[in-house]
């Protein structure tokens, strides 16, 4: 693949000093935005000083780089801990030096730092400076801003579109991570698999703040690279420019043979994203998933999971059906797009389930220790596939009891109770729905003491 690249920074329309720097290595194809902070000069020293200990850390390991010629699971995590410990090292000498020149002390910087190796991009960040990729037109954030304004919007203490009128208003550009405020920092990775077409913008907040998706996207997409950074700047300048802004474009391009490995790529990320228990997460997060994940062709009959065995691996039906079975007894058949195996990965020594290939396809397989492991370092990625997986169970609850109810002739015996005005909630309360609804086994006014908890409550026509 040809990689292109291109990039400018400006002091912007407020500020009297650019406390931005980049660095571009083309024979290493690393690419490095810093965003400083810690008043006049220091700033700019400690974002100097990141992009220059970031690029010789990569740099002594360049035969590491050379000698990767397949990416297993070992060569990823090697590559990631590589960019981990440069953005380390970087913290480190901001630190002392800043232990070293008391008008220093307290200056940091973000770091935004992409290292392209054959088919792949490794991310590492700190900070709020963010990487775009743009991708078929649309534009996936790569990275999460580590600020206070984000964390408070993550943890749900405030609306993204409240948040100008809320009391932390005062704190938007405060950080809740920076590389070189303290001499070890926690920096956050990302690899992932590049494609030709695909585009990056590696920017400081003095750029992003002025952009929407269309716009990286348009911008991207032009064909001489050395136009868009200035371009970018121009934008950023011409709607106030209140901060000093930093573009770095990468483009890459390859050849048309490339197009068959973009659309099985896009078939799973699109195969991820309709499966209930995923439909929330982020590109990013996505990533994170495939990245420990492999397509597996699987034959008719094949068992993936037996009940009693071992606990089995997650599986969603790329091709093909597969079958639910319990006690040798046929429970379901899941079509493509289907999640199996979800009600092993957590609490269970043993595999609930039998699941079996009724038909020759294929599969998606995440390894179930791989994915405790990655949602014990990911705790918002643990939240949202736990979440997700305790709503699927419960809805799959649900609909099992009413196939239960229907098999005992028992279809009626159901009645709604409003519990709006009873003093406490119940233990599953649906929060967005101001009238929660209670769904419980029919009683007949023969019954009366099973209702003395609860204030109101109607019967349905059918009683």
């Amino acid at each position: 693949m040809e990689i292109k690249h291109w990039a400018a920074t400006d002091v912007g329309r407020k500020r009297s000093h650019n406390e931005d720097n980049f660095l571009i290595d083309k024979n290493l194809n690393l690419f490095i935005v810093a965003d400083g902070m810690g008043g006049h000069a220091s700033g700019e020293v400690a974002s100097a000083i990141a992009v220059h200990t970031i690029r010789d850390v990569v740099y002594r390991e360049r035969d590491l780089l050379a000698r990767i010629e397949a990416f297993d699971a070992a060569a990823q995590m090697e590559l990631c801990t590589l960019l981990e410990y440069a953005v380390h090292s970087a913290s480190a000498q901001i630190y002392h030096k800043a232990q070293q020149e008391p008008e220093k002390r307290g200056m940091g910087t973000t770091v935004v730092a992409l290292l392209v190796i054959g088919q792949r991009g490794f991310i590492a960040y700190v900070g709020d400076s963010r990487i775009y990729l743009s991708r078929n037109g649309v534009v996936y954030p790569l990275t999460e801003d580590h600020s206070l304004m984000n964390e408070l919007i993550r943890s749900g203490k405030v609306r993204a579109d409240e948040f100008a009128v809320s009391p932390y208003a005062n704190f938007k550009n405060a950080m809740t991570r920076a590389v070189g405020v303290y001499e070890h920092v926690e920096v956050d990775i990302l690899d992932f698999e590049i494609l030709p077409g695909d585009a990056f913008l590696l920017c400081s907040d003095g750029l992003y703040d002025y952009l929407d998706d269309a716009e990286i996207a348009s911008n991207l997409a032009l064909t001489n690279i050395e136009e868009i950074p200035g371009r970018f700047i121009d934008i950023a300048n011409s709607r106030g420019g209140k901060d000093n802004v930093t573009a770095l474009v990468v483009q890459v391009r390859g050849d048309a043979d490339s197009s068959k490995r973009a659309a099985q790529l896009q078939f799973t990320v699109d195969t991820l994203r309709a499966v209930p228990l995923m439909s929330g997460l982020s590109y990013q997060q996505l990533c994170k998933l495939m990245n420990i994940s492999r397509v597996q062709t699987c034959r008719r009959g094949e068992v993936l999971t037996r009940e009693g065995g071992e606990p089995g691996d997650l599986y969603i039906v790329l091709e093909g059906r597969a079958t639910l079975s319990r006690g040798g007894t046929h429970l379901v058949t899941l079509e493509a797009g289907s999640l199996l195996g979800e009600t092993d990965l957590v609490g269970t020594d043993t595999a609930r389930i039998t699941i079996t290939a009724e038909t020759t396809g294929k599969l998606l397989k995440v390894g179930r220790r791989d994915l405790q492991e990655l949602l014990r370092r990911d705790h918002a990625l643990a939240s949202k596939l736990l979440w997700g997986l305790a709503s699927e169970l419960g809805r799959r609850l649900e609909d099992t009891q009413l196939a239960l109810n229907r098999a005992a002739g028992q279809e009626d015996k159901t009645m709604i109770v409003d519990v709006s005005e009873a003093e406490s909630e119940p233990e599953t309360f649906d929060q967005t729905n101001p009238r929660a609804v209670v769904v419980i086994p029919k009683l007949t006014k023969a019954e009366p003491e099973v209702l003395e908890e609860i204030d109101e409550f109607e019967f349905d026509d059918a009683t």
